[in-house]
């Protein structure tokens, strides 16, 4: 089998957990954040898991990009770039910004996140270091632009999101409280509404079938998890807003 060839297995196999990723999450709660909850297993503190599940994000990534003959050129090192500035801060800044106190989350969350991660990264880094073509004449394709912009506007929205959440407690306060402000004014999850724009952007910005793949797998992934957030918020607090819609603006 060519590379191109385990490449495109990579690919299909990825979209194919996209499909039962979805499926799972409609009926059942991912076991993490406001849905933790016993009988999933051995647990680790949450800062722990979240570091591990995301380190292959920047590792293997970066392992397998650099492996590639394309590597050393500019347009692979500047996608790289992008996609290291959202992975940096979510493996070593994210997790030590969140007020987690002693929390713990299952062990099984962070092992099947890093099964995930390093098929992702490995798709994705072999596209753009080795499979992929990418002139310098692309920074001013219409794609690269539109992709880079989406990309940026998704990555700073995720972490502003992020900050308007770890803002509603004071140190020491525990329990939740109904997020305003920002784009909580439209939706309940707009951090993942974020996310999934930024990696929607990736895919545009890299033209390629594994970026594509990890835009449906996110979508896939959050989607379920941002109405699961939304109906919980509406049991937990009789004044959350009515017109705020789950993950898109006045549609759902």
């Amino acid at each position: 089998m060519t590379l191109f060839e385990a490449h495109e297995w990579g690919v299909w196999s990825q979209f194919a957990l996209g499909v039962c990723t979805f499926i799972a999450l409609v009926f059942i709660s991912a076991p993490y954040g406001r849905h933790t909850r016993g009988g999933w297993g051995p647990t680790l503190p949450v800062r722990a898991g979240w570091v591990l599940m995301e380190l292959p994000c920047v590792l293997a990534f970066a392992y397998f990009f650099f492996q590639g003959e394309h590597s050393g050129e500019l347009v692979p090192l500047i996608l790289l770039g992008f996609w290291q500035l959202h992975y940096l801060q979510r493996t070593f800044v994210f997790p030590f910004l969140i007020r987690v106190g002693d929390r713990r989350m299952p062990f099984l969350i962070p092992v099947l996140a890093i099964a995930f991660n390093m098929l992702n990264a490995w798709i994705n880094a072999t596209w753009i270091g080795t499979l992929g073509s990418y002139g310098t004449d692309w920074l001013q394709d219409p794609r690269f632009i539109v992709g880079a912009l989406l990309f940026v506007a998704g990555w700073a929205g995720n972490i502003h999101s992020d900050a308007v959440l770890r803002g509603l407690r004071k140190p020491g306060e525990t329990g939740y409280k109904i997020p305003r402000g920002g784009l909580y004014r439209f939706v309940s999850a707009p951090n993942y509404l974020c996310e999934i724009l930024e990696w929607c952007g990736w895919a545009i910005m890299t033209w390629s079938t594994a970026g594509l793949a990890f835009a449906f797998y996110t979508f896939a992934n959050l989607a379920p998890r941002a109405v699961s957030n939304h109906r919980w918020y509406h049991e937990k607090f009789d004044d959350y807003p009515k017109e705020r819609k789950a993950l898109l603006p006045f549609i759902y």
